[in-house]
């Protein structure tokens, strides 16, 4: 199971919006992308400095900018005081162990979430954490790293599909939250299908392995509750809000968003439900198994015991010349054969009598 436990002991005495980040130390060069756009024109570049983005702070225009990689606090701080973030903002941005949240800045919105993804080789699920600040006719969103889902909205921003390019920041940030919580929905498949075969493992043959699995997949759907659970707020923040940078025409949608993360919640608890389930499945099963095994065992020594009863007898070599009564079976002919066939008829007998009361 991975580690998805952030260190937060090196901000330890330090004073509220001081900036330290918290999470992987990176060395690559941060990438800056801006898209600036409205319904009839738009640009797309990567800057080459922070400062680039400083033109587009009050453009009448709708301007996203996307900041891959929050390890160069310097840079961060840049867009802080162009920007008039508040200290905390720009803490909590570089805090990549921070709980989903909304936080209102009446000429600003602030929102962090969590961006899941499930690594193939490694087989397991990692979190990274996006920053979102929504301002007049402005989106900034920060990212731990480059890679992530909004391929497709850029797209659509390039072609002019959907409603992107005709409405404001605020439809913006919501295309941005949709498009993360949309990924949810293929990660939730993958560990349901993952579950399902656990079950059908469970049923036919659990090993001390299968064990293990159920252990990791619980660790999973933990951590994925605890990045998923908060979101709810979030989304119902921006939804009732009372914020005048988002218009009514996005609160419907964000409504919609709001069903989409319930719906994901609800698919999480219902994957820990049946995660708790099989932990005592396995033990039944395992104890059926053992039962099985032992009915066996049981059978077969019931049956040599009458066996064992009979040649112990006449394991004893009583003489018979002594007395009539000293076992004159020793000096009959078929002796040997006649005390077979008595214990074949007896084993026999019983594997009868078993399979009447149907105990095999």
């Amino acid at each position: 199971m991975a580690k998805h436990v952030k260190k937060l002991s090196k901000t330890a005495g330090m004073a509220p919006g001081d900036l330290v980040l918290v999470g992987e130390q990176r060395t690559e060069k941060v990438k800056i992308t801006i898209i600036d756009y409205d319904e009839n024109q738009f640009q797309e570049k990567e800057a080459e400095s922070i400062e680039e983005c400083f033109l587009f702070k009050q453009t009448p225009t709708v301007t996203w900018i996307n900041i891959d990689g929050i390890h160069d606090v310097e840079t961060i701080e840049k867009i802080g005081r162009h920007f008039d973030l508040h200290p905390l903002i720009l803490e909590d941005i570089l805090n990549t162990g921070q709980r989903p949240k909304y936080e209102d800045f009446e000429n600003q919105i602030f929102i962090v979430l969590k961006m899941l993804q499930f690594l193939e080789k490694s087989n397991e699920i990692t979190a990274e954490q996006v920053s979102i600040l929504l301002g007049p006719n402005l989106v900034v969103s920060f990212q731990e790293k480059t890679g992530d889902v909004f391929d497709p909205i850029r797209e659509r921003i390039r072609k002019a599909k959907g409603r992107v390019r005709k409405m404001g920041a605020d439809y913006l940030a919501y295309t941005l939250l949709d498009s993360i919580v949309d990924s949810y929905y293929a990660l939730l498949e993958r560990t349901g299908e993952t579950i399902e075969d656990m079950d059908d493992e469970l049923v036919a043959n659990p090993f001390p392995e299968t064990l293990k699995k159920i252990h990791r997949l619980k660790g999973d759907t933990i951590f994925l509750r605890k990045s998923v659970w908060p979101l709810r707020e979030v989304i119902s923040a921006l939804e009732r809000g009372e914020s005048k940078l988002i218009k009514k025409s996005t609160r419907v949608f964000l409504r919609d968003l709001y069903d989409h993360t319930i719906q994901v919640i609800d698919t999480i608890e219902t994957f820990r439900d049946m995660l708790s389930g099989m932990t005592d499945l396995y033990l039944s099963s395992i104890s059926n198994k053992m039962n099985e095994v032992m009915k066996v065992l049981t059978i077969i020594a019931t049956i040599f015991i009458p066996l064992t009863f009979i040649a112990g007898i006449y394991g004893m070599n009583f003489n018979p010349d002594a007395s009539s009564w000293n076992m004159p079976e020793l000096n009959w002919r078929f002796g040997y054969l006649g005390v077979w066939g008595v214990m074949l008829l007896v084993a026999l007998l019983m594997i009868l009598y078993f399979k009447r009361k149907k105990w095999i």
